[in-house]
């Protein structure tokens, strides 16, 4: 009984001090602390923003588009306005005996024609022009008339003359300012074979000299006319700067976002 008491009595001691100590140690710690940092010396606890008010700015920092981008986004608005400039006010109107319907989607290179003619249906596929050449170098003397033709600005097409659901004519011309060459003459069978080989025609400035006119007439009939592409060279000319106007829209959006 005296041994537990002795041990009561030394713990009655021992407990206050350790709890003196603790709370000494916090008061010490506090007092660092708060000595350090000046919002703790005011009495006031850290704000949850103070991160948040620093790092915006590196954020916004490493988010500016780089100076190469502004030039060319100038440059590329520069460039619209000349090109604004120099495009024609109005559309090209369609005449009014003009045989073809006309589909022309924005974003692409070609305009397609549509007819029925006869029981027979022809699609014209127009491509935008060719300004051709002026070099002369490349000329060749032996036929003046071809290098005339090559420094012109011309119209490729490509007319599909077809009956039903079988074989089709297929003619690859260059319409010039009132002419037009066929280049090419091919029979296309939907009913041939991939692995087929087809046999490939003469050259169609080979062919009789009747035969050749009696094609263009041909043609001529079925709306393949000088009248018909003399307008579609200004139209193709009309769509080949809007066009142009798009791309370069399209180019600055893409730069900018």
């Amino acid at each position: 009984m005296a041994l537990n008491n002795v041990i009561r009595r030394a713990a009655s001691r021992v407990v206050p001090l350790a709890i003196r100590a603790s709370a000494a140690s916090q008061r010490y710690l506090h007092h660092h602390h708060a000595a350090s940092c000046p919002c703790c010396a005011a009495g006031n606890r850290p704000s949850r923003n103070f991160f948040p008010r620093v790092f915006p700015s590196l954020a916004h920092h490493y988010s500016t588009k780089p100076k190469s981008d502004e030039s060319l986004v100038r440059a590329i608005k520069s460039e619209i306005e000349c090109a604004l400039e120099n495009q024609e006010e109005d559309e090209v109107e369609v005449p009014e005996a003009f045989p073809f319907k006309i589909e022309d989607h924005p974003g692409q290179q070609t305009i397609t024609l549509l007819r029925d003619y006869n029981g027979e249906n022809i699609t014209v596929e127009v491509h935008m022009p060719d300004l051709g050449t002026d070099d002369e170098n490349e000329k060749d003397d032996d036929d003046a008339q071809d290098d005339e033709q090559e420094s012109q600005t011309c119209i490729p097409l490509v007319v599909r003359v077809s009956k039903h659901s079988g074989p089709s004519l297929e003619f690859t011309c260059t319409a010039y300012a009132d002419e037009i060459a066929i280049d090419s003459l091919s029979i296309k069978d939907p009913n041939n074979s991939e692995d087929q080989i087809a046999y490939e025609a003469p050259d169609f400035g080979d062919l009789d000299e009747n035969l050749q006119k009696s094609f263009n007439k041909f043609l001529e009939i079925r709306g393949i006319k000088p009248s018909t592409t003399n307008f579609l060279h200004e139209y193709m000319i009309n769509k080949e700067s809007r066009e142009y106007v798009t791309w370069l829209e399209n180019l600055q959006k893409f730069v900018e976002a």
